[in-house]
C-alpha cells in the first residue's frame, strides 16, 4: 500500500474474528510506533502488548468504550515517561505520533486497530497504570486494540475542507 493511500484509507476498526495476530506482526507495528518523531529525540515511550484475556476484561469495567477488546487479538498501552520527555507536555505529543504511527502499521498489514483515549482522563490513567503496573512517572496515554478485521469499512468521505487552511495569517 502506498503510503498517502494508506493515511488517507485508514479507519478505526473495532469489529475483530478473535483469531491471533502473530507475534512478529505485533513486533512490526509496536517497531513503527518507535519510529515516531519525538522532541530532542528523546523517545520518551514505553510500550506494553497485552493479549490476556483477564486483563481485556478488566479494561472494559473501567473503559467506556472498550468492548472491541472482547474480540481483539492484542491490545498496546502506549505510556510517556515524564523522566525522558524534554519537558511537560511533549510526553504526550511524542506518544501521540507514536500512537498514531501504530495505527498506521496496523493498517497497512491489513489488520484492524482502534485507539482508545486514556489520557486526559484521570480515572483511566490511573486504573490503567495501576492494572498495568507503571511506575508513578510512566503514564499510559492511549490503549490501541488490534485484530483481524471481522468485516471491511468503506473509506470515509474525503477529509480535506479548503476552508481550514491559512496561508501566512488567519
Amino acid at each position: 500500500m502506498e503510503l498517502y493511500e494508506g493515511l488517507i484509507t485508514r479507519r478505526s476498526v473495532r469489529k475483530y474474528t478473535g483469531e491471533k495476530i502473530s507475534g512478529d506482526a505485533v513486533n512490526r507495528i509496536v517497531a513503527a510506533g518507535m519510529n515516531a518523531p519525538s522532541a530532542r529525540n528523546t523517545q520518551p515511550w514505553h510500550f506494553i502488548v497485552i493479549d490476556d484475556r483477564g486483563m481485556f476484561e478488566k479494561i472494559m469495567v473501567f473503559h467506556p468504550y472498550s468492548s472491541m477488546l472482547s474480540q481483539a487479538s492484542h491490545a498496546v498501552a502506549v505510556c510517556f515517561d515524564e523522566n525522558l520527555q524534554h519537558g511537560p507536555g511533549y510526553g504526550v505529543m511524542d506518544c501521540s505520533a507514536a500512537a498514531e504511527n501504530i495505527l498506521l502499521a496496523a493498517h497497512a498489514m491489513g489488520l484492524g486497530a482502534v485507539w482508545l483515549g486514556i489520557h486526559p482522563k484521570p480515572d483511566r490513567v490511573e486504573a490503567l497504570g495501576a492494572l498495568l503496573g507503571t511506575p508513578p512517572h510512566v503514564r499510559p496515554l492511549a490503549l490501541i486494540a488490534l485484530g483481524i478485521p471481522a468485516e471491511k469499512s468503506e473509506p470515509a468521505r474525503m477529509r480535506y475542507e479548503e476552508e481550514k487552511i491559512r496561508y501566512n495569517h488567519w
